[in-house]
Parts: C-alpha cells; sequence; structure tokens
C-alpha cells in the first residue's frame, strides 16, 4: 500500500474535467475523476445511460470525435483536462487537434497511437527497442499470407493490423482455422482494418496486462490486472472485448512489475521518443508469460476494458492529478498514488447475439445496493427522460467488487449480478477461476 500526499501544490488547479466515450472504461473513469476533492465538474461526451448515476457527472449529447463540438465546449465552460478513453478518436488524431486549440489532454497523438492502430507498426518498434516479443510476418495479401502458413508447416496467430474493437485476433488451434481466419479477413471481415494482417508464432502462458501512466518522459505503473475474452466459460467460444477482469494479477509480483517496466515499457517510451513522439498516455502492454519470460503480445494505447473498470476502485482519489500531470508533462510534480491491497473482481453482463449480433432495446432493472466496495459501471445501456434504461450495446454493465480475498470479491460481484435483469443476460460465472476456488 502506497500514500502520499493528498494534493500537489505545483500543478495548476484542476476543478473540470471531460471524458471522451461511451463505454464501461470512461463511466469508471468518470467516477474515479469525481473522487478527486478539487473536481467540481466531470462531464461525459457522449456517455451513456449510467453516467449521470454518479453524483458530480453530467453527459454531454456530442460524440467523441466531433471536435469542432468538443473545443467549443470545452473553451466555453474552462474546462482543465480533456481525457481520452477509446482507441478510434486517438488513432483520428482527436488528442492532436485539441491540443492544437490549446487544451490539455490525457492520450496520445495519432502517432504515438499507432502502438495500437497499426500491429505492424508497433511490432517494427518492438524490434528496434529491443522488447521481447513472438515472431511475426507483415502480409499485405491472402496470397502471401496462405504462402507463409503454408511455409511455417504449423498454426499461426491472425492479427488484423487496424482497429477492430478487441475482435481482429484468431488464434488458430489447427492450419486450417489459421488459412479460414487469413481468407475470412481480406474478404473484409474487419474491413479496411484487415487489408493488411500481422501473422505471429503462438506462444505459450498466461496472460496479463500491464498500464503504465505516461507523460512523455516518466511513468507510474498499476497493479497489473487479468481479463477474460473468450465468451463462454472454460475460456471457450469467441474472443470479445472481455468479459471481465481481476486485479491485482498475482502472476506478476513487485520485482516482476520492475522487471516489466525495464524490459519493456521503458524501452518502448523511449523508442517513441527516438520516433519524435511525445507520448503523453497509457501504454497498456497485453503480455504473454513464458518459460523465457514476458513476451508483449500486443499494445494498445489506451485503458483496457475490462481492466479499467476493475483497476480504478484500487486507486486513491490522486489519479486524476496524476493524468493531469501527464498531460502537462510533468509527471514528477505529481503526487504518489495510493493503491488499496484489497482485491478487485469485475464481471461483464452483455446482451445475447453478443459478439457477431448482439440484441439491443431490452428494458433492464436493477436493484443493486451499492456501496463503497461494490460499483456498477454502465457500457452499452441508454436512458430515457423517465429515467428507464435500456440495452443499447454488446456488453452493457460491469458489476465491480472489492474484498480481502478474490474468493469474497468474486461473491459479492455475482451476488450484485443476481440484482440484475434484462432479456438475453449472458455473463461468465467462471471470470477469476484463475484465483478462485471453486
Amino acid at each position: 500500500m502506497k500514500i502520499s500526499n493528498s494534493s500537489s501544490p505545483i500543478l495548476p488547479p484542476l476543478k473540470k474535467i471531460l471524458v471522451l466515450g461511451s463505454g464501461g472504461r470512461e463511466n469508471a473513469l468518470a467516477w474515479a475523476m469525481r473522487k478527486c476533492k478539487s473536481i467540481e465538474e466531470v462531464w461525459v461526451a457522449p456517455g451513456n445511460g449510467g453516467t449521470e448515476n454518479h453524483q458530480g457527472c453530467k453527459r454531454l449529447n456530442i460524440q467523441e470525435n466531433d471536435v469542432k463540438a468538443i473545443i467549443n465546449k470545452c473553451q466555453a465552460s474552462k474546462l482543465d483536462l480533456v481525457v481520452i478513453g477509446p482507441e478510434a478518436p486517438l488513432a483520428e488524431g482527436v488528442a492532436d487537434e485539441l491540443r492544437e486549440a490549446g487544451l490539455t489532454v490525457f492520450g496520445p497523438g495519432a502517432n504515438g497511437a499507432k502502438l495500437e492502430a497499426s500491429k505492424t507498426w508497433a511490432k517494427e518498434l518492438m524490434l528496434e527497442a529491443g522488447v521481447p516479443t513472438a515472431r511475426y510476418w507483415s502480409v499485405s495479401t491472402e496470397e502471401e499470407a496462405l504462402v507463409t502458413l503454408k511455409n511455417f508447416q504449423g498454426p499461426l496467430v491472425v492479427k488484423a493490423d487496424g482497429l477492430a474493437a478487441g475482435k481482429g485476433v484468431t488464434v488458430a488451434e489447427t492450419i486450417e482455422e489459421a488459412k479460414t481466419a487469413i481468407q475470412e479477413a481480406f474478404n473484409g471481415k474487419y474491413g479496411a482494418s484487415g487489408e493488411k494482417l500481422v501473422l505471429e508464432e503462438r506462444l505459450q502462458g498466461p496472460e496479463v496486462s500491464v498500464f503504465a501512466l505516461c507523460d512523455g518522459q516518466r511513468m507510474v505503473l498499476l497493479p497489473p490486472a487479468q481479463d477474460h475474452k473468450r465468451l463462454k466459460e472454460g475460456d471457450q467460444g469467441p474472443n470479445t472485448g472481455g468479459m471481465g477482469a481481476y486485479a491485482p494479477a498475482p502472476l506478476l509480483n513487485e520485482e516482476d512489475l520492475n522487471n516489466v517496466k525495464e524490459l519493456v515499457l521503458e524501452p518502448t517510451l523511449k523508442a517513441l521518443r527516438e520516433r519524435g513522439i511525445d507520448y503523453r498516455g497509457v501504454i497498456y502492454a497485453g503480455l504473454m508469460i513464458t518459460n523465457a519470460g514476458p513476451k508483449v503480445i500486443e499494445y494498445n494505447c489506451r485503458f483496457g476494458d475490462p481492466e479499467c473498470q476493475t483497476l480504478i476502485p484500487l486507486l486513491g482519489p490522486e489519479l486524476a492529478n496524476i493524468l493531469h500531470a501527464c498531460a502537462l508533462g510533468c509527471l514528477e510534480q505529481a503526487p504518489k498514488l495510493f493503491i488499496s491491497n484489497l482485491c478487485s473482481a469485475c464481471v461483464v453482463a452483455a446482451t445475447s447475439g453478443y459478439p457477431e449480433a448482439p440484441r439491443y432495446g431490452d428494458l433492464i432493472n436493477i436493484n443493486i445496493q451499492l456501496n463503497q466496495s461494490l460499483q456498477l459501471f454502465h457500457a452499452g445501456t441508454r436512458s430515457n427522460d423517465k429515467n428507464d434504461v435500456f440495452t443499447s450495446g454488446g456488453r452493457v454493465l460491469s458489476v465491480v467488487a472489492q474484498a480481502p480475498s478474490f474468493d469474497e470479491a468474486f461473491k459479492k460481484a455475482y451476488a450484485g449480478l443476481d440484482d440484475i435483469h434484462f432479456n438475453g443476460i449472458n455473463f461468465r460465472r467462471d471470470i477469476g477461476n484463475q484465483v478462485r476456488k471453486f
């Protein structure tokens, strides 16, 4: 547990924040920003049906890529900080345009967002920086991909080069499955994001996510987290955006985390600087812990979802000041971050048909009794003028709980889910199976 000064007199005042995005990650970030005592208002654009359930949070009917409207709102309301949640506006250069207008932004520019927006670019940077990762082949045609697969003589991981909402990866079990994934990608399954593919050798080992908050020069690491991508219990079914998560993942202790910082994160930030990129935002390293040590599976340029939901409740109210300091490029002036020693568990409630054809428009009945150790974060929801809430996305809600043990934390989270009802509700009962006792 780390405790430090509760305020930083050197940083400029932080009173009004805008969070861009509409998912569970942004709902959790808004809730966390409001915990900072100096904060008077937190706006979320466009937000969702649960935005205004958090005290002091207001929904703004502006899309996250509507730069002109965002700038007008920020300037008119004298907002101190913009936090960009999703990867798409980051890749589109929204942070660049906001900074050009004189706004303070947490989130990388389009050049830094290539860490996620182009897997080929990210792989080249890893090789340049000496970051451990799997062997790969970048291919631009179906013929080239199939020749590569044939020459490898084994199944490969097939990845769309561009953004695919967390669903652009096939971890093939057989050569035939890899072949099908290649053909589907070049037949338009991922649109323009699949016009180029990265083929990777398969690594073996458990996965874990590590997040670094960066100001371009320095970084602060958050506790490691582990999410569950597969739709069905037993890690079966298609990949999703994430069906649940927990933190801190015991796969990495403090020494291991420092090792990841030295082997992966610091060389990555250095390589970005050498390319002239002033990276102010999150570097999310998705790792596999192999027999040869940690290797990077992929980078993301933002907080993970649902890892963000499970991490945020473990962090102190200083988080808002730390994001502000990162955005200003002066992390050394920020207060140190309090990190709870509790266990945090997150379970996602999705709707039927997710991820391929999610069902929308069902009324949600929520009777959950929230408290300091039990949170509800909305994602795919919308509300009407009568405060009725309906499903509007594949992943609908995240129930998150903290307790001294993972068994207790998951018990509380699942008990909370029992108080939520909508047609087609779907969630895994085995989230956290690596750390729970059944």
